[in-house]
């Protein structure tokens, strides 16, 4: 049995050391993923690019899928997406086959080809909902004339990930922009034409992003029969 009169120093000890262990997690300031290997979401598949592509046009989503061919053929940052403007893409109702763009994080120009399926898209978006060069390309259903938010361009990507049974935490809108680089990539083998269609400014951000070291060091060892 505890003496009454060691009670006091037994509290004392335990707050001496309360107070360490509070003291060493208030200095613990690093970053939850410091030193950790965080994966790159996941490029999107021919086979998931088709099945989006044929349920929004059997949905008569046409905003949607004018969203979901740009995305790809831009390789944009979702930033830079959604603030797309009717002037960037086309002159009236003629959309251009490449666009130029100024880039929000970088502040530097990216250029970007539109693909035939998306000049189409594109054009039948602007003729459904009446747009005007000035006016945003991918209208909120909110207020007059504002572009969708990030967010709810996430919130739209997920729809269409959801709808192809995909896992939510290996996809995200960063996969559109790593669909098409990937496989240019995977083709061609050419880092710098990436690095320019990505619009990076250093080719070893190219090779982060893409986890192109990676994927070749697999690729190599699959290749390798002991």
């Amino acid at each position: 049995m505890v003496s009454v009169f060691t009670q006091p120093a037994l509290i004392r000890d335990n707050h001496t050391q309360i107070s360490h262990i509070a003291g060493d997690l208030s200095m613990n300031t690093s970053p939850w993923n410091k030193d950790r290997i965080i994966g790159q979401k996941r490029p999107l598949q021919i086979s998931h690019i088709w099945g989006t592509r044929i349920r929004l046009e059997l949905e008569g989503k046409t905003r949607d899928l004018a969203l979901f061919n740009m995305a790809l053929d831009s390789k944009l940052r979702g930033c830079d997406l959604v603030k797309l403007k009717v002037s960037d893409v086309a002159y009236g109702r003629l959309v251009s086959s490449r666009a130029t763009v100024l880039q929000q994080k970088t502040g530097s120009p990216v250029q970007f080809e539109i693909t035939k399926g998306t000049r189409e898209a594109i054009a039948a978006l602007i003729k459904l909902d009446y747009l005007h060069n000035k006016d945003f390309l991918f209208r909120s259903r909110i207020g007059t004339n504002q572009h969708i938010s990030t967010l709810q361009y996430n919130r739209i990507f997920h729809g269409w990930a959801g709808k192809l049974g995909l896992e939510d935490s290996l996809y995200s809108t960063r996969s559109m922009r790593r669909t098409k680089p990937y496989f240019i990539y995977k083709k061609t083998k050419n880092l710098r034409v990436i690095q320019l269609l990505l619009g990076h400014k250093k080719l070893e951000s190219t090779v982060r992003y893409l986890g192109i070291e990676v994927d070749d060091a697999l690729e190599i060892f699959e290749s390798i029969e002991v």
